[in-house]
């Protein structure tokens, strides 16, 4: 008999429990991200070292708010639908089978869906320890507090 407390090894992707929202943002902030629906793939498996979300976002909706992250490394592959990926640099539409990358300390950005339609991407992500999370749009970065947990503070440091 094997330990049968450990993770499945294959599962269907749709059907591993949604995350919906971002949890970790304030208002305003969250509610703009609030139909977005995420497959929490890598946390499924237990994967430490990087994460992996089956995300899908509505016809009118952003995957992310306009950000970069410090230290985390990210990549997007889409499986269904155009978004329009957003950075710093400008805009291009996308399409099934396309992928974009992001290193630490690039560019900012994220994609919106400009469609009638939804969207399908598949978010991959490091999760390198002490990475922060900036937002050059909006008065908010993700920082990690003294309890070592991330937590939402304004650009000048101070709390939400």
């Amino acid at each position: 008999m094997g330990d049968r407390t450990r993770a499945p090894l294959a599962v269907e992707a749709a059907a591993v429990p949604v995350r919906k929202g971002a949890q970790l943002l304030p208002e305003p902030f969250a509610s703009r991200l609030s139909r977005r629906v995420k497959h929490p793939l890598g946390d499924q498996f237990g994967l430490k070292a990087f994460g992996v979300n089956l995300t899908r976002v509505a016809a009118g909706d952003a995957s992310a708010l306009h950000h970069r992250h410090s230290v985390q490394d990210e990549l997007v592959y889409v499986l269904e639908g155009h978004p329009t990926l957003v950075t710093d640099d400008g805009e291009l539409e996308l399409s099934p089978g396309m992928c974009a990358g992001f290193p630490a300390k690039g560019t900012a950005h994220h994609l919106e869906n400009r469609t009638g339609r939804d969207v399908l991407v598949l978010e991959v992500g490091d999760r390198g320890a002490g990475d922060q999370v900036s937002y050059p749009n909006d008065d908010l970065a993700l920082v990690t507090g003294p309890d070592g947990k991330r937590q939402a503070v304004h650009r000048d440091g101070t709390p939400y």
